[in-house]
Formats: structure tokens, C-alpha cells, sequence
């Protein structure tokens, strides 16, 4: 039976096996952890402030703009239906105010189900007159503040993981082609007898390759172990 232990951080330690390539994916695994951890909160921090300081100042003008007013009903809305909660919908409506100049003016306003005509409602407007919704408030603005640092935050989680595997992906098609090279100047004849690595050995590397170097493939000898390098860590066999 074959035993196999893997060595864990021999890409940080010098050794014969280590390559340069080696090297740089421990480096790239150590900045997208600090990227993971530290970077992609604080992108989301950043932007989730920034917008809560806009949507404040935008609630601020909205408040300032607009006020309530007394409108009157001119049409009959829907009748009230029985609710389990006493609870009744609103129904949009055509209503009746006054304009800042004396104008009358009629539009729809949300009313509740049941108003009759002649009856009086509150509604928003604006400085001319026109009418307009409710000002922002807290709720909403905390609302919008944390879907933007959330959304901010795993947008870059998503890119980082992205260029981390895309790289991870080039990394081993540079192996696959130095393994290539190694066993022209190592394999038996001078590379004449090399394993066809678009066949099967080409399937066997990559499944072995993420976990470091291996022994040599079924098959081999052991006096051609270091011909063969996946990209994980040292196994003794």
C-alpha cells in the first residue's frame, strides 16, 4: 500500500522542488486572502458611507422642499372588505387642492379603501405646487446605504476569486508545459519515450497537479520523481 503525506507550507520554505512559479502562487495566495479579509469590507465601507452622506443630504433638500397639504376627495373609492387584521388597503384616487398661487388642481392620491367623496386627505407637494411623494426617510436611507456597501463588498469578492482562479488556471498550463521540457532532458532517449501529455498522463497531472509534487506517474520509476512537479505540496511516498 502507498502512503502519502502532504507537507503543508512548502511553498514558503526553500527546497530543490520549488520553483519560481511556486513562489508566486503563495505570494498571490497571501494578498487574496488580505484582499478577502481587509479589502473588499473596506470597499464596502467606503461606498456605503459615501452614499449615506448623499442620501442624508438628499432627504435633507426633500424636507426642505416639500410639505403636507389638505386635499379633498372628489370620487368614491372601493368599498372596505373584512381583514383578518383590521388592516385596509389604499386605493389611488382623484382628489382636489389648492396650489401655492390659489389654482385649483386635481390628481391621484393613495387613500384608504372605503373614502368617500367629499372627504379630506393629506398629501405632499412641492414648491410649485405639483404633487410628489413622501421625503426620504431614516429607514430608507439606512436601507440604501447598506445594500450599496453589501453589494460593493461582494462585487469585490467576485472579482478577486475571478482573477485568482484565472490565474491559478495560466499557472498550470505553464506547468503542464515546464513537466513538458523536464522530461525531454530527463526522460529515457532524451525525451524520445515522453508521455504523450495530451492523453491521458495530460488528465492524471491535473488531477494531481493542485496538490504539489507527487511521485513519479503509475509506471515510472522512482529515479524520475523529480520530473514530475504538480503545483501543491511535497508528498513522501
Amino acid at each position: 500500500m502507498t502512503m502519502r503525506t502532504r507537507v503543508r507550507g512548502w511553498r514558503w520554505r526553500r527546497s530543490p522542488l520549488r520553483r519560481r512559479c511556486d513562489v508566486l502562487e503563495a505570494w498571490a495566495l497571501l494578498a487574496v486572502v488580505v484582499l478577502l479579509a481587509v479589502g473588499a469590507p473596506l470597499a464596502g465601507v467606503a461606498v456605503g458611507r459615501r452614499v449615506y452622506d448623499d442620501a442624508r443630504a438628499r432627504a435633507a433638500t426633500q424636507r426642505a422642499e416639500r410639505h403636507l397639504v389638505t386635499a379633498m376627495v372628489v370620487e368614491d373609492a372601493p368599498p372596505a372588505v373584512p381583514s383578518p387584521t383590521g388592516r385596509q388597503p389604499s386605493y389611488p384616487v382623484r382628489v382636489r387642492w389648492s396650489a401655492p398661487g390659489g389654482d385649483s388642481r386635481t390628481g391621484l392620491a393613495q387613500v384608504p379603501a372605503g373614502a368617500r367623496r367629499g372627504e379630506h386627505t393629506r398629501i405632499w407637494l412641492d414648491s410649485g405646487g405639483r404633487r410628489v411623494g413622501p421625503p426620504v426617510n431614516a429607514s430608507a436611507v439606512w436601507q440604501h446605504t447598506l445594500l450599496a456597501g453589501l453589494f460593493t463588498a461582494g462585487a469585490a469578492v467576485a472579482v478577486v476569486i475571478g482573477v485568482h482562479f484565472a490565474g491559478r488556471r495560466a499557472s498550470a498550463r505553464r506547468r503542464l508545459a515546464e513537466w513538458e521540457r523536464d522530461w525531454e532532458r530527463t526522460g529515457p532517449g532524451g525525451g524520445a519515450t515522453r508521455p504523450d501529455v495530451r492523453g491521458p498522463f495530460r488528465a492524471w497531472a491535473v488531477e494531481r497537479g493542485a496538490d504539489g509534487p507527487v511521485a513519479a506517474p503509475p509506471g515510472r520509476g522512482r529515479a524520475r520523481n523529480q520530473a514530475w512537479r504538480p503545483s501543491g505540496g511535497p508528498r513522501t511516498v
